[in-house]
């Protein structure tokens, strides 16, 4: 099945990966940023809506600022640049270069090309304390292996103004995906999508040291309202590609 060798071609990709992924003109810009055509092709309406929800910025606020950490190439991020423009937000983006030159220029957006947290200092020193919202949407999952996520985590919240909210969207939780499959309506799920009678295959009480799950999900709850921040995990809704094996963690300076 195609989708099947997308997602062998598309697992356990890092910066670089993505980086040549944005180059390569064989792929569609979903397939840039990860994922089959049909995952994303159509419900990135959707995804944004979500992320305006979640972050509440349809408050009619003008003039503040937003960071998008990974924001990728496809239609989320276009929309997310034409609500900014329309609300008269600064935007600043931190993604590879090769990315960030597949995104418009104008004047209320700010570039900052290299790997967040480790090539973004001019960034981290400039916006400590000042920005308004951040969004990290399917980011979380790349970074969790490669980076210390405490440290991803930490240097992001560091820009927050009080009041400021940092979603951390789309995470694969893999003790979620094994809950949904051993449902009834997880092996339909599966059943319909490969075609077939088999069950899904799910590996209980085994390491999966690639893998967030419930506690990487919970430890970082806990982390943070430990420091002082309020911190929410949060469903998605049906209408999203993967909302019954991913979600979303939202976390708020007060």
């Amino acid at each position: 099945m195609k989708n099947e060798k997308d997602f062998a071609r598309f697992k356990s990709l890092t910066f670089d990966d993505f980086k040549l992924m944005s180059k390569d003109d064989t792929l569609s810009k979903y397939q840039k940023i990860g994922f089959p055509d049909n995952y994303r092709e159509g419900k990135e309406k959707y995804i944004f809506r979500d992320i305006i929800q979640k972050l509440a910025m349809d408050n009619e606020k003008k003039g503040l600022t937003l960071l998008d950490i990974g924001p990728g190439c496809s239609d989320v991020p276009i929309m997310i640049l034409d609500f900014c423009k329309k609300n008269q937000y600064h935007v600043l983006l931190a993604d590879s270069e090769e990315m960030l030159e597949k995104l418009p220029d104008d004047a209320n957006i700010s570039k900052y090309p290299g790997y967040f947290p480790d090539d973004s200092l001019m960034l981290v020193n400039q916006y400590q304390n000042k920005v308004d919202y951040i969004i990290c949407y399917s980011v979380l999952h790349v970074a969790f292996y490669h980076t210390c996520i405490f440290k991803f985590i930490d240097t992001a919240l560091s820009l927050l103004r009080t009041g400021g909210k940092f979603l951390i969207g789309d995470i694969p939780n893999i003790t979620k995906r094994k809950r949904f499959f051993s449902t009834e309506q997880g092996i339909e799920f599966h059943q319909n999508f490969t075609r077939s009678k088999s069950l899904p295959e799910i590996s209980y009480f085994t390491p999966e040291p690639t893998q967030i799950d419930d506690g990487v999900i919970f430890g970082i709850l806990q982390r943070y309202r430990s420091f002082g921040f309020e911190t929410y995990l949060l469903p998605q809704s049906d209408n999203l590609p993967m909302g019954n094996r991913r979600e979303d963690i939202l976390i708020c300076k007060i």
